[in-house]
């Protein structure tokens, strides 16, 4: 796809590793991807009054074990907590999410889902799964989880600090 531009592209002789260098190629693809993906996943939930951004965050309130306060949601996403924040706020306008006391932290509310974000993500979810169907038609398990692998791998580096942001 997009692998080529940093290649094509006169730059001084820099040393990479050979796992460095494709690495290196693959990034603009992601970039691409995450940019296809968002696209993709707005045009599914418009009509739930949902965008990506909104759905992502009512899946890591789903997914939590426990209410969390915006600023964990925002860790375990790897995005700002002003960002979440924001999209937290949305989505308590919409009634989807309310804003708990918590009582580890007086002003770090906990972020809960209500039964109108449990119905809103539910029917996106399963929107999402004859979509998700056709994306993966001819794709193998065992490739896609091998990528799921490298991706976590390389997020979670990322965001442990190991490699330079």
């Amino acid at each position: 796809m997009l692998s080529s531009c940093f290649c094509d592209v006169k730059m001084p002789k820099i040393k990479r590793t050979p796992a460095g260098e494709t690495l290196t190629n693959l990034i603009p693809d992601l970039f691409a991807l995450n940019g296809h993906l968002l696209a993709a996943g707005d045009r599914l939930v418009e009509p739930l009054g949902l965008t990506s951004a909104r759905w992502q965050v009512l899946g890591a309130v789903v997914s939590a074990d426990v209410p969390e306060p915006v600023s964990w949601l925002a860790r375990r996403m790897g995005s700002s907590r002003q960002n979440i924040q924001r999209i937290a706020n949305d989505l308590e306008a919409q009634g989807l999410v309310a804003f708990e006391s918590n009582p580890n932290h007086r002003r770090a509310p906990l972020v809960v889902l209500t039964d109108k974000g449990r119905t809103a993500f539910d029917t996106a979810m399963r929107l999402q799964a004859p979509w998700a169907n056709r994306l993966a038609e001819g794709l193998s398990v065992a490739d896609v989880e091998k990528v799921r692998q490298v991706v976590e791998l390389l997020s979670s580096r990322l965001g442990a600090g190991d490699a330079a942001d």
